[in-house]
């Protein structure tokens, strides 16, 4: 049995809610058990200087943490003078995995900014940013074609992540900080609603992994994405509903 008490192939419990900033374009609360990051997504009426005159725009993304979403309070970065590298490796793939599903000439020459700050950290951080920035990006393109600044919807697909690993010899979905740090292997999977890969992240901890093993990982992703792509949709409705 996990720690938790659930069963391998179950998500811990997660919500989705959006209209949490009253000044961004978009933006969604998201919540993975006890690990909650709030994420905004700023449109800017421009792009970084190498894209200007290409007709297309950009997506990226900036993530953080607070000194107190861990057990113990932690230094913040500013105060330090430097992002870790930690930080900068998790908002790139951020940046990568949403960049993979927008249309970028469709989006014209303006920059999506999402910023991911992490509340509170119990594990699978980065997977949860990832699944909430997509549902503030898609909600801020829905307000843009709502306000007749965007003639079609950017978005191509839906993206989502999420972590699996080996707990006590068992594939198990969804990790949390318990069973992270007594994994004898952890994985972090980015798919695409229509099937796709956009980054597999997997690293034998205590142990090697067996072929079988990241198979059995795979499938548990799999199953857990689809059932956050229906988690997504509903509250991309949800806040296109109300306007």
């Amino acid at each position: 049995m996990r720690p938790s008490e659930r069963t391998p192939e179950q998500l811990r419990a997660v919500t989705l809610e959006t209209g949490i900033n009253r000044y961004a374009e978009g933006s969604c609360l998201v919540s993975f058990g006890h690990t909650r990051v709030l994420v905004t997504a700023s449109v800017e009426e421009n792009v970084p200087g190498w894209m200007r005159g290409k007709g297309q725009g950009w997506v990226t993304a900036e993530y953080g943490m607070p000194p107190r979403a861990t057990h113990t309070r932690g230094r913040r970065e500013a105060a330090a003078g430097k992002q870790t590298g930690r930080t900068q490796e998790i908002q790139r793939l951020i940046g990568r995995s949403l960049r993979a599903v927008v249309d970028l000439k469709a989006l014209g020459e303006r920059q999506v900014v999402l910023d991911c700050d992490v509340i509170q950290a119990d594990g699978g951080t980065r997977t949860a940013a990832i699944t909430g920035a997509w549902v503030a990006m898609a909600s801020a393109f829905g307000y843009l074609r709502a306000e007749g600044v965007l003639k079609a919807d950017p978005i191509l697909d839906q993206v989502a992540a999420v972590s699996c690993g080996v707990f006590n010899d068992v594939p198990v979905l969804d990790l949390d900080y318990e069973e992270d740090s007594n994994a004898e292997a952890d994985s972090n999977f980015v798919l695409t609603g229509s099937g796709t890969i956009v980054e597999i992240q997997a690293t034998g901890e205590k142990r090697g992994f067996s072929r079988d093993e990241f198979d059995r990982l795979f499938a548990l992703a799999h199953g857990g994405c689809q059932d956050l792509f229906v988690m997504q949709k509903a509250a991309v409705d949800a806040a296109l509903a109300r306007g």
